[in-house]
């Protein structure tokens, strides 16, 4: 199946019904999350869903879709490292800083050494300050920057912190960088190629961009649309069956506590508990005591635990 048939799956007579957890997505190139999410929840028949971090429509690799009370998790899930194979084209560079956009300018690559480039790349490794594309979903008085730069709006974007934790190179030519990336949540690998190029004189873009991983699916089971849509022919729920992990599986590394009766009804009030086991600061899974998973809290320092978002299964 092509790409393009994936854009507009029917939704006419589809019977949506209440579904949580979360499908692994390999997005291919050439859609938004948006419709990689909507053809999924049609095929899950899903009455409700969202991603959590847009890929662009360049990007393939790992999506995570959250269905049902699996939504409630997606904003702890925007904050997560992530793993990207990014190449980036030299001499040339763009006004989307991918290539999707039009040619600003085309410049001579100089040679590189290996110690060249990696002077190069250890500059941005660590806490980095950047300044996120004009061509982005960041929003600006309510409205997405890339529709103000499409009018032509001069648009001031203030550069904020962001961490490359590992940038090693993976591959080269004389005038591509193939770069294994490990970020912080809210980098913009279109805007580490433009300043990398900026920085060996040359200028670049991004040519192509794969999510690898996402925490805490460092080694993710993903699942193409094709194997979703052969998976939906034997059934909604045989798919849901084969590919749906519980929400649980989003909290994997954290601290988790088992609470009594009493202590259950406080937390589905809303009321700070408690557990038996000292809690250690920080995020942590509640759980009633037959294994069922009640919330998503936070401890502090005095060992009180506060309910951030609180699940209906």
């Amino acid at each position: 199946m092509r790409v393009d048939e994936f854009k507009d799956v029917p939704a006419l007579h589809t019977r949506f019904r209440p579904v949580h957890g979360i499908v692994l997505l390999d997005k291919p190139s050439g859609i938004s999350s948006n419709q990689a999410l909507q053809t999924v929840r049609r095929l899950l028949r899903a009455a409700k869903g969202g991603h959590t971090g847009a890929l662009d429509p360049l990007a393939t690799g790992l999506l995570p879709l959250c269905f049902g009370e699996a939504t409630k998790l997606a904003h702890h899930l925007l904050d997560a490292r992530k793993g990207y194979l990014a190449r980036f084209q030299l001499g040339v560079t763009t006004t989307t800083a991918d290539c999707e956009g039009e040619v600003i300018s085309r410049r001579p690559v100089t040679v590189l050494t290996d110690v060249m480039l990696e002077q190069a790349l250890a500059q941005f490794r660590g806490p980095i300050m950047q300044k996120p594309p004009l061509y982005s979903a960041l929003k600006r008085g309510g409205e997405a920057l890339y529709l103000k730069a499409r009018r032509g709006e001069k648009i001031d974007v203030k550069p904020r912190e962001v961490i490359i934790h590992q940038l090693r190179c993976r591959e080269r030519s004389s005038d591509t960088l193939t770069l294994y990336v490990e970020c912080s949540s809210g980098t913009y690998i279109r805007a580490l190629a433009s300043d990398l190029g900026d920085m060996l004189g040359c200028g670049a873009h991004l040519a192509y961009l794969r999510r690898l991983w996402l925490s805490p699916f460092e080694q993710p089971v993903m699942f193409t649309l094709e194997q979703l849509q052969d998976l939906a022919a034997k059934g909604s729920g045989a798919m849901a069956s084969c590919c749906l992990l519980p929400l649980d599986i989003a909290l994997a590394g954290m601290p988790m506590y088992h609470l009594n009766a009493s202590q259950s009804l406080a937390v589905a009030q809303g009321k700070r508990v408690v557990p038996a086991t000292p809690p250690i600061p920080g995020p942590c899974a509640l759980y009633a005591d037959n294994g069922r998973l009640l919330a998503l809290a936070e401890c502090d320092t005095e060992g009180r635990i506060r309910i951030v978002r609180g699940f209906n299964l």
